[in-house]
């Protein structure tokens, strides 16, 4: 019984120290001794600081949401402007060292990225992407105002300020605005002066790459442009859109004084000025104004006696091109308008006036003595000396 006694006693000793010792491991490896504390501690923050990983971070500049603290940190940032990885190259600097890696690629050349349908490289995987559309023709981007779709986002934002007449750029010269950063450019041009698109051909500078390679077309004698109807030749595709006006008899351009319709606002604007008498061109040699700039230059010949067109069959020489036209003429024999009463033609519009008189019995020229109507002006003239008692020779 005492053995029994002794064994029980160790038994129940036995288990109260397993038991102690099972309580220690539940509660004490933690709790009572001191190492353990530090490991429960820190198994605590630990798992704080994940679920705070795992929470939204909000930006406190522009409340922006992240998923990830990281994400937060590098976005702050654009904030505060720190760039802390640089460049070696160059000593530019970068907010993440992605785009650091992305930018070292303009130093080596590193085109890693290439697309599967016409083998072109790229340095950055998004633009291949981009470049992809052209093959796929995959517009992603649309506009919610008209629907209109746009391969890439920047195109889309261009397009959207059509609809809200949003102009963010402005002049710091005059105070224009615009809706492009690019026409900004080119207008500020004007001011400026400058010129950076020189032709290497004839040395001749341009504001725009666009008017450069209008220009080059003359010296290449390019005309990429083709009418449909005449199958004629053009530089330009506007120049192409006017003419072909010609052909469909189309005239946008109405007067809103006397409702007559011009092919070009160039026309609309020339025959405005017999409205309001407008004539900004002047001689420099009598002072004489004119609405056009070709006619002042038609003027001027009468001062310099000059008399540039030229008949390439008898040599004769003509202030006016349209005079050589006529003059041409006599050497072709062509006789363009024909008279609508008896069929004959004649070499010119006025000489057809003249002779349809003779049909219509009008009599337009009055003589200021006696009232006798005359067909033609110098008929009058000649009736006059009657009057005036002038020799004829």
């Amino acid at each position: 019984m005492t053995v029994k006694m002794e064994d029980c006693s160790q038994t129940l000793e036995l288990n109260v120290i397993v038991k102690d010792e099972e309580k220690e491991e539940k509660i004490g490896t933690s709790v009572y001794h001191g190492d353990n504390v530090e490991a429960l501690s820190s198994s605590k923050e630990q798992k704080q600081e994940d679920l705070k990983a795992e929470m939204p971070h909000h930006c406190p500049h522009c409340e922006e949401i992240f998923p990830k603290i990281s994400n937060l940190q590098i976005h702050l940032r654009i904030h505060i402007g720190e760039k802390p990885y640089c460049c070696s190259d160059c000593g530019k600097c970068f907010r993440t060292s992605t785009e650091l890696k992305v930018h070292h690629r303009v130093h080596t050349g590193e085109k890693p990225f290439s697309c599967s349908y016409c083998g072109e490289s790229f340095s950055q995987q998004g633009h291949v992407k981009r470049h992809q559309r052209v093959h796929t023709g995959e517009k992603p981007y649309s506009c919610s105002e008209c629907g209109a779709s746009f391969s890439k986002q920047e195109n889309l934002k261009r397009h959207i300020l059509i609809h809200t007449g949003e102009k963010p750029y402005f002049c710091s010269y005059c105070g224009k605005s615009f809706s492009k950063q690019e026409n900004l450019k080119r207008h500020q041009r004007a001011h400026t002066g400058e010129k950076p698109f020189s032709c290497s051909d004839c040395g001749k500078s341009f504001t725009t790459s666009t008017s450069l390679t209008f220009h080059h077309r003359f010296h290449t004698g390019e005309k990429p442009y083709s009418c449909s109807y005449c199958e004629k030749g053009f530089a330009k595709q506007e120049n192409l859109k006017r003419h072909t006006r010609i052909h469909t008899g189309v005239k946008p351009y109405s007067c809103s004084d006397c409702c007559k319709s011009f092919t070009t606002s160039d026309e609309l604007k020339v025959h405005q000025r017999a409205h309001s008498g407008e004539k900004p061109y002047s001689c420099s040699y009598c002072g004489e104004s004119f609405s056009q700039q070709g006619h002042l230059k038609l003027h001027k010949h009468t001062h310099t006696g000059e008399k540039p067109y030229s008949c390439s069959v008898c040599g004769v020489s003509f202030s006016k091109q349209e005079n050589l036209k006529r003059h041409n003429r006599i050497h072709t024999g062509e006789k363009p308008y024909s008279c609508s009463y008896c069929g004959k033609s004649f070499t010119t519009s006025s000489t057809l006036t003249v002779h349809q008189r003779v049909h219509t019995g009008e009599k337009p020229y009055s003589c200021s003595y006696c009232g006798k109507s005359f067909t033609t002006s110098s008929s009058v003239k000649v009736h006059q000396r009657v009057h005036t008692g002038e020799k004829f020779y």
